[in-house]
């Protein structure tokens, strides 16, 4: 699981590497399709193909990473356990759908985001629950300051998350 997230993280900046040394000032590039368009014209069709890989890789990388890390969570809070087939079935339906219905990709892709960062609230508020219970963690519990840091941590996110709904839903996002 580390190699493919390390490996999605560097595919991640390389792409924005390669997209900010190459579209600096272009016009058109705010799509997926006109990222590529410009880097195609700007650095070749190779680098172009190039450009498509690393982002589909990078792409599967970090799903497959999330779907591990739910998978073993599942497991082991929930003691549920989910085969392979229903995980990649429920991450790869939503986003099949969403293509056949002919949605644009960068909109999607922007709004995938959106939906997903609701999940990072509700890891961490539980996660701070847990390792700030005695009851819990015993003589390990979470100390005062590390307890009031996540709480402002949290709150920010939270805060953060809610922003980008509006932003999102209002169109200024």
């Amino acid at each position: 699981m580390i190699w493919a997230l390390a490996l999605a993280g560097a595919v991640n900046i390389a792409l924005l590497l390669l997209a900010a040394s190459a579209l600096s000032g272009v016009g058109g590039t705010d799509t997926i399709e006109g990222a590529h368009a410009a880097i195609t014209a700007s650095l070749g069709p190779a680098v172009g193909a190039v450009f498509a890989v690393g982002l589909l890789a990078s792409g599967l990388a970090s799903t497959s990473v999330g779907a591990y890390a739910g998978s073993e969570i599942m497991a082991g809070l929930l003691h549920v356990r989910v085969p392979l087939l229903a995980r990649r079935a429920v991450t790869l339906v939503p986003a099949l759908i969403i293509i056949a219905v002919g949605a644009e990709p960068t909109w999607a892709l922007v709004l995938s985001q959106v939906v997903l960062s609701f999940g990072i609230p509700l890891a961490i508020v539980p996660l701070m629950r847990a390792t700030g219970s005695k009851q819990i963690m015993g003589r390990w519990r979470d100390g005062v300051v590390l307890r009031w840091t996540s709480h402002a941590a949290a709150a920010l996110i939270i805060a953060l998350n809610l922003a980008l709904v509006v932003l999102t839903l209002t169109g200024n996002g």
